[in-house]
């Protein structure tokens, strides 16, 4: 048994104390403006994060940690990851998964958490441990992006609502996205980095002011 394949998926296991439950990535507004309003535009809003929004950035700062070499050259890519939040709501998405994903890899595997630069974002944290526990990046990378888009589908699940068979139906649905994404997230840098996905950007900037709300983003 590979011992690198079940970290990964502890890690990465919605059940790992990070808090993602939590947070909708603006997607609350989303339904709240009927622009997400069933499975189909459901589906179509995820994949497209994937493809040129969130999904893409995180992934490629995923992989640009987890080659990064030293603390110096992680500082600088969780800089750059903060740096490209584009509201509020996002920064204290991806920030607070970040440090809570480090406090629960420090209570089991501390060497690992030591590699991850302090207030480092979340897939520049997830990068720099996986790659110092010796997970390799493939894996990495497709892992990250199932859990973005699985809660992604919990979230709608909830705010939409809808059954829990639609959920596994878009799930099945996203993999050749996914694996699209992870493949091209893989193969990119830094320089590689943008997207377009207004809607969604727009979306976590209205979020904040929404007048009731079940997520935090």
């Amino acid at each position: 048994m590979d011992m690198s394949l079940v970290r990964l998926l502890t890690w990465l296991s919605p059940s790992f104390p990070v808090g993602a439950f939590s947070y909708s990535h603006g997607l609350e507004w989303a339904v709240e403006a009927d622009s997400v309003r069933d499975r189909a535009s459901l589906e179509a809003w995820i994949g497209h994060l994937l493809n040129d929004g969130a999904g893409r950035t995180d992934a490629i700062f995923c992989a640009a940690a987890w080659r990064a070499e030293g603390m110096a050259a992680l500082a600088e890519i969780a800089d750059l990851a903060r740096a490209l939040t584009p509201s509020a709501e996002r920064a204290l998405e991806t920030e607070a998964q970040g440090a809570a994903f480090v406090r629960a890899v420090a209570a089991g595997w501390p060497d690992a958490a030591a590699a991850v630069p302090t207030d480092a974002p979340y897939p520049v944290a997830v990068g720099a441990a996986t790659r110092a526990a010796g997970i390799d990046l493939q894996p990495t990378v497709v892992a990250y992006l199932h859990g973005f888009a699985a809660n992604l589908v919990s979230a709608g699940l909830r705010a939409i609502p809808l059954g829990q068979s639609d959920g596994v139906r878009m799930i099945s649905a996203l993999e050749p996205s996914l694996i699209a994404a992870a493949a091209a997230a893989i193969a990119a840098d830094p320089d590689d980095l943008g997207g377009f996905a207004p809607a969604a950007d727009v979306a976590s900037l209205l979020h904040e002011t929404q007048y009731t709300r079940l997520f935090r983003s």
